[in-house]
């Protein structure tokens, strides 16, 4: 029997987000899972993002918490607020150095990198983990005006794909999303919705 492929995942949860959301669908995290299980042998399933402290609740708790259960290695830091030349209030939360070290640590025990991102940042990355004779997927999408992905980055992977054509594996049915939420928010009737920090300013 042949052996099979050695996989890891490299989520960067705002980058998708921003992604899923342009093309107008949610990501199903079960079925992600399962459609990489399917593959090859998945090692890991890393999700980096950034969270703002201090909330009592954040919208994107819920997700946190699932993947955290359902066999996903969850990566967070807290967001840092800074005003800006104009005055404005920003959140920053830059999730690129904790994927970048995970990713060159994880390169000797995998056969196949697959970067769910169109940061032009990682091209560095992905090189460096090529040449240690990794095959790298990006995922990201060059459907939207202006493309989300970054040519370098494009360029640089030994395979692109884009997301619109994995909506039919790993979208989520709409009416779901709004089920599980309405079930949520019944659970915590005093709580406020705070806005996602995905929306936050990366820099």
């Amino acid at each position: 029997m042949a052996e099979q492929e050695r996989i890891a995942l490299f989520i960067d949860g705002a980058n998708l987000y921003a992604t899923a959301k342009s093309l107008g669908f949610d990501i199903d995290y079960k079925r992600l899972l399962r459609e990489f299980q399917s593959k090859g042998s998945l090692i890991r399933a890393f999700y980096y993002t950034a969270l703002i402290e201090d909330q009592e609740y954040s919208s994107i708790r819920p997700l946190i918490d699932w993947l955290d259960y359902n066999g996903y290695a969850v990566v967070t830091k807290p967001t840092k607020e800074f005003v800006d030349s104009l005055g404005r209030r920003k959140v920053k939360g830059n999730m690129d150095i904790e994927l970048a070290v995970d990713a060159m640590e994880m390169a000797e025990h995998i056969d196949h990198m697959v970067l769910f991102s169109g940061d032009g940042d990682f091209r560095s990355l992905v090189e460096a983990v090529q040449r240690k004779g990794v095959r790298v997927s990006v995922i990201s999408t060059i459907t939207t005006q202006p493309p989300m992905i970054a040519d370098e980055l494009r360029r640089q992977a030994d395979e692109f794909v884009d997301l619109i054509h994995l909506v039919g594996k790993i979208g989520r049915d709409p009416g779901e999303r709004a089920e599980r939420m309405q079930r949520y928010q019944e659970r915590r009737p005093i709580q406020q919705a705070a806005p996602a920090p995905h929306e936050a300013a990366e820099e």
